[in-house]
């Protein structure tokens, strides 16, 4: 049964092959109960004879399943097929049944060269918001690269195979099959090539590798194995971007080294504080960072450098030079009576300050304003008529918070106030709305400052032949000027290539081509060629010095005619 013809779980319909990766083939299919289309990764049989990878595999998939962002590929469904192998015998083949993304992969934009630098922002904070969800809910990505992120047609950020790096690094699956899977080692992180645990600073570096590649258009490391560029990852230290791309900003330099910092304590803590780096450099301000306090623990413990407190303690009056021993060893009955002395100091102050400790609890009188925002305007007004506090309702535009939600109160939440107060509920109208500015003929920077000026964001940007607009000058938007679009909406760029298309003119009367040329903006330059026989009537075209295609505007294309 071919591939194209195959029916999985009674449901799922196989398409024509879309992708190949090292551990699986991708096919588009057709979800036939519900009439979507849907992408289909077969795992090859190869690497489902574990039954334990292909006990782990299914776990993965389900908790990926759980994840709904739209930053994140969602997973619709997994299980496993029986197929019959060309020995004949039945084996179990896992498939994963995914969301269709109509788009590329971020690794094909790669290959064409380094990305705008406005542009290699935006795709790095898209992944990042898709780890930031991904972490909250506990779940390390591992193998993060730009053939696991795609680009929808709408300029929208997709990550792909969330948990299914944590299936292969758990299976019992050997080294050689591991390679396989994993391909490239270029995305490791020091910690990934050791062998160590990982954690979301793992993932953290490899957006710091994959940053650096859309940059710079390569890898920061390469070798001729991926043994040879793991060692690299966790030795050598990578250039700066601006090194390789003299347009990339010594902020972003910066971004990019403390991301791919090597001991992962000196990393990137979290999305966040990389995020905050981020769009600070991008303003084109250098992020500065204060020393970390070496006495002090991170979210993921104290560093293994980091000495405890109690042997810091030790330390510093091992070297208080200040300190004189003025006898070997004191009395005895002086030790314990100094500590006799401490312990009945202790237990007064600790005594009087349990005394002096503040009621916890409000007077009858008073109340705390509640956290009210995200909730609905009727429970929130429920909550604070149960509070015995009055309201009044307000509107604002919020591009957090969706329409008919509390976006805040004022007095804000956790501030204490009398029973009888008046709280402003003030209720979400949704995004703002924004009209689209007329960017027509502007440059496509100049565009682009203009869409980020009116509160929306800049999607993909495209080319087009004119044989009006000059190069790199608008020609129109999606959507078009003068709609109605919501803040932080994405607009795409159609822009002049600066070419016209040439066609073919050869058999056109001299003066039909040069009609045609004249519309492209093409200066046309005939001229008579006496070795070969005139024409009857209307002189001819007999050759044309450009071939047809694509050809820059403003240019002469000689034209011959016969005259001999």
């Amino acid at each position: 049964m071919s591939p194209d013809s195959r029916l999985l779980a009674g449901r799922y319909q196989v398409g024509e092959l879309i992708g190949r990766g090292g551990m699986s083939d991708v096919h588009r299919g057709t979800d036939t109960r519900l009439g979507r289309t849907v992408a289909i990764k077969l795992l090859k049989p190869s690497l489902a004879t574990d039954p334990a990878f292909r006990t782990r595999f299914r776990q993965e998939a389900q908790a990926a399943a759980r994840m709904a962002h739209p930053t994140i590929v969602r997973v619709f469904d997994a299980g496993e097929e029986t197929v019959r192998e060309p020995n004949g015998h039945e084996a179990q083949l896992p498939f994963i049944v995914m969301e269709y993304v109509d788009g590329v992969l971020l690794k094909d934009l790669i290959k064409r060269g380094p990305l705008e630098i406005t542009e290699a922002v935006r795709i790095t904070e898209g992944i990042l918001t898709a780890l930031e969800y991904s972490h909250r809910a506990g779940v390390v990505h591992r193998d993060i690269k730009p053939g696991n992120i795609m680009i929808t047609k709408a300029g929208q950020v997709k990550v792909m195979d969330f948990g299914i790096a944590r299936a292969i690094s758990d299976s019992s699956a050997t080294v050689a099959q591991t390679t396989a899977i994993l391909g490239t080692a270029s995305y490791f992180s020091p910690e990934q090539a050791k062998g160590e645990s990982v954690d979301a600073r793992t993932d953290l570096y490899s957006t710091g590798v994959v940053l650096f590649e859309m940059l710079t258009g390569r890898p920061p490391f390469r070798g001729d194995t991926p043994v040879a560029v793991a060692y690299q990852h966790v030795s050598e230290t990578a250039v700066a971007p601006s090194t390789i791309n003299p347009k990339v900003s010594p902020a972003l330099d910066v971004v990019v080294s403390r991301a791919m910092t090597k001991d992962r304590f000196e990393r990137y803590q979290s999305v966040a504080e990389f995020r905050t780096d981020l769009e600070t450099a991008a303003s084109g301000k250098v992020p500065i960072h204060k020393q970390p306090d070496p006495l002090s623990e991170s979210l993921f413990g104290a560093p293994p450098s980091v000495v405890s407190g109690p042997e810091a303690a030790f330390r510093q009056l091992a070297e208080d030079q200040t300190m004189t021993r003025t006898q070997r060893r004191p009395p005895v009955i002086w030790v314990w009576a100094g500590i006799a002395v401490m312990a009945v100091v202790v237990v007064a102050v600790l005594a009087w300050v349990l005394r002096l400790a503040p009621s916890t609890s409000l007077p009858e009188t008073s109340r705390e304003v509640p956290n009210l925002s995200g909730q609905t305007v009727d429970k929130a007004t429920q909550e604070l008529d149960g509070m015995k506090l009055k309201w009044t309702q307000a509107t604002e535009a919020s591009a957090t918070y969706p329409e008919g939600q509390v976006v805040r109160t004022d007095p804000g939440a956790g501030i204490v106030v009398a029973t009888g107060d008046t709280i402003t509920v003030y209720v979400s109208t949704g995004k703002k709305s924004v009209t689209v500015p007329d960017v027509h003929n502007m440059t496509a920077d100049a565009a682009k400052q203009a869409i980020t000026a009116a509160g929306l964001t800049v999607g993909t940007l495209t080319t087009e032949n004119s044989a009006t607009v000059a190069a790199n000058v608008v020609i129109k938007t999606d959507p078009a000027a003068s709609a109605t679009a919501h803040e932080g909406d994405t607009i795409n760029l159609t822009v002049s290539s600066g070419k016209v298309t040439l066609t073919d003119l050869v058999g056109q009367s001299i003066q039909a081509a040069t009609g045609i040329l004249s519309q492209l903006g093409l200066t046309a330059d005939p001229k008579p060629d006496n070795t070969c026989p005139s024409d009857s009537g209307t002189p001819m075209v007999h050759t044309q010095s450009v071939a047809p295609g694509d050809v820059p505007q403003g240019s002469t294309v000689g034209l011959t005619y016969c005259t001999g």
